[in-house]
């Protein structure tokens, strides 16, 4: 486990805390961090786009000159993709960009972004978020007394009057636990935890214990498994009968 110091919002050193190397000091892997951040913007896709195709258009129940004797090339409707005004050809339909991502490859590419900004000095740890009037005026000038111009900032969970004085800040995102993801992780440049949310952060990123598997011995066989063998039994009885009859 690596140490790091516990700030004040003065900046100055209030303490210290242990950080799980499992978590905070993996190796950076860019393919880790642009697969979980594709994701995100996918997932995040309305799929609302559309384009009438030429039966959705309106007009066009007429056929727009006769077929001979006019010079131009035959038409049977003025609603064809080939007619100004005409319906759309293989245009875009609505649709679901979004897909399943492996929960391991969520959890490692948090572990891999709390890493990254670790590693460039861009991670803080402060005692407390808390704000007695809830004045984005007051926060605005923490924060940059602070050093930051731009962060996230994570506690364990969200108190209401630090989330009144930091919503209008458009440079700065507040959230719990819950909402902490890699691609805000890496738009806001930095990242200020609270104390109390390092325990709350390790458990979500944390890698999980492999199951146990209880051994085949002892595994109960399933109802459909039983009724498997009795026919077996019944079948190798009615064989035996047959062959003595024989």
């Amino acid at each position: 486990m690596a140490s790091v110091d516990v700030l004040g919002w003065d900046k100055k050193k209030v303490g210290s805390v242990d950080l799980d190397a499992a978590v905070f000091d993996v190796k950076v892997k860019k393919e880790i961090l642009q697969t979980v951040v594709r994701w995100q913007l996918a997932c995040r896709r309305q799929g609302t786009h559309k384009a009438k195709t030429r039966g959705e258009v309106s007009g066009g129940g007429k056929k727009p000159f006769k077929q001979k004797g006019t010079g131009n090339a035959r038409q049977g409707s003025i609603r064809s993709p080939i007619m100004p005004g005409g319906g759309i050809a293989f245009g875009p339909e609505p649709r679901d960009y979004s897909y399943v991502l492996p929960k391991k490859v969520k959890r490692l590419g948090l572990r891999t972004a709390l890493s990254f900004l670790k590693k460039e000095g861009r991670l803080f740890v402060v005692d407390a978020m808390t704000s007695t009037d809830g004045k984005a005026k007051d926060m605005a000038k923490k924060l940059k007394d602070f050093g930051l111009t731009k962060a996230m900032l994570i506690d364990a969970k969200v108190e209401d009057k630090f989330n009144l004085a930091t919503r209008n800040l458009p440079k700065f995102r507040y959230m719990g636990v819950e909402g902490l993801n890699v691609y805000d992780l890496l738009k806001y440049d930095n990242v200020v935890l609270a104390k109390g949310s390092i325990e709350a952060i390790i458990d979500r990123c944390g890698e999980k214990a492999p199951r146990k598997f209880a051994e085949a011995s002892e595994a109960k066989p399933t109802p459909a498994a039983v009724d498997k063998n009795a026919k077996k039994k019944k079948m190798v009885k009615k064989s035996e009968r047959t062959a003595e009859k024989a």
